[in-house]
């Protein structure tokens, strides 16, 4: 997250303490879903998965709380979790608000770390908060750059004083939202902030980012956009500024190539579903704008609802006995991997539901099938070395999935920060025409455990699969490539990207001849790949002349296309030669001004 000063370690602040605090009391005031009784350590049948306490199913867990408009005390209690997490950067507190359809007045929504906030209507006017949900930066002296790990989704905004503030940075979605009124990106006063992504959202006034360094908004419609620093990108979002990159450095696409929108509870009656959103070609604007939104849905019946505690034995039973599967607030330890075998399977995190791999596991594998869908996670990497924390596809995946996708939506990982985590790299994605639609893939750079071999991780994300399309995609700090894509006809729109802060010095990042490993490499084998709005960022603060040939690497080759990138050293800590290969100037000095290129070749 690349503040305009960039923060070290010893700036960050952890509140894990706060994040235990307990903040389940005044039961009066919510509806909370969930028994607190055990669960069973081997996977029900799915005739016994039905819920007990919850029509259409959902022993959700006590971190599951749903609201209706009838219901008292609902400021207190959204106040009451505000305060516990509000400060909990590396807490163990996880939480899911839900709001029934109707209309609620005079509610400020305050948003800390892992808390997610949604309606349950089928459309996000179905639920109106006449009102706000807020995210600022308050416990950060201002400064938002580190405002991650929360979202707001479904839900229709009235704001008190007719604009909300939503000061984030990464790993903090706002999907499908309609704000009656406008939207501002930045923190009071306008300090620091570095996001951030909007989908299927419809704001009707105007966009203000403000401080944002960069930002990416997909499929959406917005009544104006204020001003731009480094980087801001659109693709199919209806009132979006016209293309200008680099001054000013807006990088527009008329449509999006392909999207399918995340999966989503909602009430059908008084019965829990799960909504498919269908897969969209060439997509400009909501996908709810015009009624009824196109998809399936799931009853929660079909689901295995996971619940902290259970192991990966019992949601791996669940899977292959045909269920989906639910997770639900909280953190989950994994001796082995989730695997996901079958086609059209669904997983589905709420609030920040964090995977933590032990002994070295895999967190999560998905078979060479289609339609698989994972949504809405956090993967945390234990302290014994994983090769891989995510894998799409085993190796050699080579099936077809174009008419049914997989898709990997606001599924985030973290390598330290909690603690001490290991691996080798953070997602590898071999299935083909694999949808990544908005990660943050994060080496820490803050926190505990962290140092350039304790949390050591060499690459973010590697691509084998061909077909393969990212839209949204934040990859940070790892110790060599960040991104590697060796598939053909890849395509991204927008990334955003720092360099490892702590290598401690140029010969630790020596490349062969090379200085430095490029943020996002294209090997030498492809032929076809396309990105559109590019950043990466360097902040070496234990050797500030550090030098990196290249952002970004490619082959030479007509077939690979690349529009809107930059480079930019933060406050002169370390230096760009060019921009991508031997293209584009060198960053400059102390000055942290981007140096651009607006195509290439």
């Amino acid at each position: 997250m690349p503040p305009t000063t960039p923060l070290n370690s010893s700036a960050a602040h952890d509140g894990s303490a706060v994040g235990r605090r307990a903040v389940l009391g005044a039961a009066a005031t919510a509806a909370v879903l969930g028994a607190t009784t055990g669960h069973a350590s081997a996977a029900p049948s799915p005739g016994a998965q039905r819920r007990r306490n919850l029509p259409g199913g959902g022993d959700l867990g006590p971190n599951v709380i749903v609201f209706d408009p009838s219901t008292p005390g609902i400021q207190a209690k959204l106040d009451e979790i505000f305060r516990a997490q509000e400060s909990a950067q590396f807490g163990t507190g996880r939480y899911a608000l839900f709001f029934k359809p109707g209309t609620y007045h005079g509610l400020n929504a305050q948003l800390g770390f892992y808390t997610s906030i949604a309606g349950l209507g089928l459309t996000p006017d179905d639920t109106t908060i006449d009102g706000d949900v807020t995210v600022d930066a308050g416990w950060f002296n201002g400064n938002a750059t580190q405002n991650f790990w929360r979202s707001a989704e479904n839900l229709a905004l009235v704001p008190v004083n007719g604009t909300n503030r939503w000061a984030v940075s990464q790993a903090a979605p706002f999907r499908r939202m309609h704000v009656r009124g406008g939207l501002n990106l930045a923190p009071d006063g306008y300090g620091w902030a570095s996001g951030g992504y909007i989908a299927d959202s419809r704001i009707d006034g105007q966009v203000g980012p403000y401080s944002q360094q960069q930002w990416y908004t997909r499929d959406s419609a917005v009544g104006g956009w204020v001003n731009a620093v480094w980087n801001m990108v659109f693709s199919g979002v209806e009132g979006a500024p016209a293309q200008s990159f680099p001054d000013p450095p807006y990088t527009t696409l008329a449509t999006t190539p392909v999207s399918r929108e995340k999966p989503f509870l909602y009430l059908d009656g008084g019965a829990y579903r799960v909504f498919l959103p269908e897969k969209r070609t060439g997509a400009r604007g909501v996908s709810w704008g015009s009624g009824t939104p196109r998809g399936t849905s799931l009853p929660l019946e079909r689901f295995y609802v996971a619940r902290p505690g259970d192991s990966a034995a019992t949601m791996n039973q669940a899977l292959a006995q045909g269920l989906h599967l639910l997770l639900t607030p909280g953190i989950y330890h994994v001796d082995q991997p989730i695997r996901v075998d079958r086609p059209g399977t669904v997983v589905l995190g709420l609030g920040y539901a964090t995977l933590i791999p032990d002994g070295g596991a895999t967190a999560m594998k998905v078979a060479d099938v289609s339609g698989v869908r994972l949504a809405g996670f956090l993967i945390d990497a234990g302290p014994v070395n994983s090769p891989t924390l995510v894998e799409v596809g085993p190796q050699g995946a080579s099936a077809d999935h174009a008419a049914d996708p997989v898709t990997v939506q606001d599924v985030f990982i973290r390598v330290g920060g909690a603690g001490a985590g290991k691996a080798t790299t953070g997602m590898v994605v071999n299935s083909r025409h694999t949808i990544i639609d908005h990660t943050w893939i994060w080496r820490a750079d803050h926190g505990e455990g962290v140092g350039w071999e304790t949390n050591r991780c060499d690459y973010g994300l590697v691509v084998n699969g061909d077909d393969v399309l990212a839209t949204g995609l934040f990859v940070e700090h790892f110790n060599k490539y960040d991104v590697q894509w060796h598939g053909q006809r890849g395509r991204t729109v927008f990334f955003q990207n720092e360099k490892a802060y702590d290598a401690p010095n140029q010969a630790a990042i020596q490349n062969g001849a090379v200085r430095g490993y490029a943020a996002y490499k294209v090997a030498d084998s492809v032929t076809e790949h396309e990105g559109w709005g590019l950043g990466s960022y360097c902040y070496y603060n234990v050797d500030p002349g550090i030098v990196q040939d290249h952002g970004f690497a490619a082959p030479v080759t007509p077939g690979v296309r690349f529009h809107g990138l930059l480079v930019v050293s933060l406050g002169g800590n370390g230096q760009y030669a060019h921009v991508i290969n031997d293209t584009g100037a060198p960053t400059s000095g102390t000055s942290t001004v981007p140096s651009t290129v607006v195509s290439y070749p």
